[in-house]
């Protein structure tokens, strides 16, 4: 007779892939007991499944320390999902635009319920231990995202508690409702110390031509840089960028007109 407290197909791969975005954050190596707290499961379930993915190559297992970190065949799919989306052709557009603006250009795209950083200064220099993934509602980027999601995406409820991350951050959903709509109206997006104090950021969306954000760009520096009354120099800049971006990462079929 089957046991009854065997995890069916669906548990079994999502358990999986929780053990997988462990790492997320970019911290150090995680024990089998590591995991088997951030997931909740018991230490050998946890220790089953990351031996499973390590055979598969998707975890690396330190002989000395038996500590685990992402594998080589992470490293190849995300090699592979980067260079199908063509941003490797990105970096030389965000390179001239932080060169002009003297900011720090990012560009981005939607995971869930966050930001998730894949070209541009940020990334290049992510030596900071948090990772490459921000909260949508306390970002500029995130803001831009919410703002032309895609149907499916653009329920606010769905991201679930706010955590404010500092005094300035939105942390209730009638507030971000109003600032998505806003976003929305002007064209762009502001982050004035809602994810990190003294960080002032500007973000502007990458449309395809059913007018969603597949990608959101930003200019990122200190409040003494990015000024309002710079804020329209900076603006341009971000949006001239932003259309040549959406002709190196879209199909023709999918960009916009005019």
């Amino acid at each position: 007779m089957a046991r009854t407290n065997a995890p069916t197909g669906n548990q079994a791969v999502l358990r999986a892939l929780g053990v997988l975005h462990c790492f997320r954050d970019n911290g150090a190596a995680l024990s089998a007991s590591d995991i088997a707290r951030r997931l909740n499961l018991s230490s050998s379930t946890a220790h089953r499944l990351a031996q499973t993915l390590a055979r598969a190559g998707f975890l690396d297992q330190d002989d000395g320390t038996a500590r685990y970190r992402l594998g080589p065949s992470v490293v190849e799919l995300g090699l592979l999902s980067y260079h199908q989306r063509g941003l490797q052709r990105t970096g030389p557009e965000l390179d001239h635009l932080a060169q002009v603006t003297g900011a720090t250009a990012d560009l981005a795209i939607r995971g869930g319920t966050h930001v998730v950083l894949v070209s541009g200064g940020s990334v290049r220099r992510n030596d900071t231990g948090i990772g490459l993934r921000r909260p949508l509602h306390s970002t500029a980027l995130g803001k831009v995202l919410l703002a032309w999601a895609r149907p499916g995406e653009d329920d606010l409820a769905d991201l679930g508690p706010l955590r404010p991350l500092t005094g300035r951050t939105i942390a209730d959903l009638p507030s971000l409702r109003a600032e998505v709509e806003r976003v929305r109206a002007v064209g762009y997006a502001i982050n004035d110390g809602e994810s990190a104090e003294g960080i002032r950021t500007l973000a502007v969306p990458l449309l395809d031509r059913a007018g969603h954000a597949r990608f959101a760009l930003a200019v990122r520096s200190t409040p003494e840089v990015l000024t309002d009354a710079r804020m329209p120099w900076f603006l341009g800049h971000a949006q001239t960028c932003a259309r040549a971006l959406e002709v190196l990462l879209l199909h023709p079929d999918e960009r916009r007109r005019g």
